[in-house]
């Protein structure tokens, strides 16, 4: 394949395909096995996710990339394969998290507000994970909504790490996914959809100022945001089609047509949900970027829950991975429909 960030970043939003977001650091992942009492270990971490990634009809079919926690990139599968060479066999794209977490803003928002950390020395961990095969990055950074919050502060300096991380990519030949993510779950999330299309806008619209002003090639990189939707405790939910309605109307006022595509967070919406609501979208045509899914729990939790830990469960895990990256892969052309969920 070449090697160019704008062809990289073109088959990243392939269409029909979408990105499997399989960086889960240790901490998040030993919560996804403790639903389904599994040891927190290497072993099985590794075992689960090269299930995943030997699943041949949704890796080949719907994937066309993986992004990767640091412990997986350097992993070999159980007959001594890197992980990295069973994602290339299939014809995706290795991608690597490169961000730190989210940690506590200095300041009087503390409590509530959080900054993405992990620029320190980002410049050499690149150019070892592309080394390692990555070609393709993903840093996440959180927006809080609550009384008083975001604040300037928080969405100004987000969206300059962002911005500073991708710059980093783009220089290590790496593609960046570019993810500010409003958030819809978590303690404070009973605003509408008002309020998160205010905020959504006014990160967007930060984020891409500063990509600007760092110079970011907007070609070679994706956006990963958040759908603009209600929080999960809010009274007041939206229906399906104005989620998707509102969303569209959102990013054809931040996103430049230059970006080549965006590929979704899931968040906190259910698996049928975050499928539903991309197929919406897509529907709707006429759109200046390609978008497609970059799930985790959303396209893991019924593989996760056939596969239970158990060898002899692995087809099945498998077959629950290809179900879901089937239906994804249907919504980022618009052609989902809920009767398929029903057929499977």
């Amino acid at each position: 394949m070449t090697e160019r960030l704008e062809d990289i970043a073109q088959a990243m939003v392939t269409p029909g395909k979408g990105i499997l977001a399989a960086d889960e650091s240790t901490g998040t992942i030993k919560k996804r096995f403790d639903s389904i009492g599994v040891e927190n270990n290497e072993t099985n971490r590794r075992d689960y996710r090269e299930m995943l990634f030997r699943a041949t009809e949704a890796m080949r079919d719907y994937v066309s990339g993986v992004i990767l926690f640091d412990e997986t990139i350097r992993q070999k599968a159980k007959d001594g394969t890197p992980l990295v060479d069973l994602i290339k066999a299939a014809g995706s794209i290795p991608g690597i998290k490169v961000d730190a977490g989210a940690k506590p803003l200095a300041g009087p928002t503390s409590r509530i507000e959080k900054v993405t950390e992990g620029l320190d020395g980002l410049r050499e961990r690149l150019a070892e994970y592309y080394k390692l095969g990555a070609r393709f990055a993903k840093w996440r950074a959180v927006i809080t909504i609550a009384d008083g919050c975001p604040t300037w502060n928080c969405v100004h300096a987000n969206a300059h790490a962002l911005a500073r991380y991708a710059a980093l990519c783009q220089e290590a030949n790496i593609v960046p996914i570019v993810e500010p993510e409003v958030l819809m779950d978590g303690e404070h999330s009973s605003h509408d959809i008002d309020r998160c299309y205010e905020v959504t806008e006014w990160t967007l619209k930060t984020v891409f100022h500063e990509l600007y002003v760092a110079n970011v090639n907007l070609e070679g990189m994706v956006l990963k945001p958040n759908m603009v939707i209600a929080g999960q405790k809010s009274p007041k939910q939206a229906s399906p089609q104005e989620v998707a309605e509102r969303t569209i109307k959102c990013l054809k006022a931040c996103v430049p047509a230059a970006v080549p595509g965006i590929a979704f967070l899931s968040g906190g919406q259910s698996d049928q949900q975050a499928t539903e609501h991309l197929s919406l979208m897509n529907a709707m045509g006429n759109l200046p970027w390609k978008l497609t899914f970059s799930y985790g729990r959303a396209l893991q939790a019924a593989a996760l829950k056939a596969w239970g830990g158990k060898p002899e469960n692995v087809a099945a895990g498998q077959r629950a991975f290809a179900h879901r990256a089937k239906m994804n892969g249907l919504a980022s052309l618009g052609r989902w429909e809920r009767s398929l969920e029903q057929a499977a």
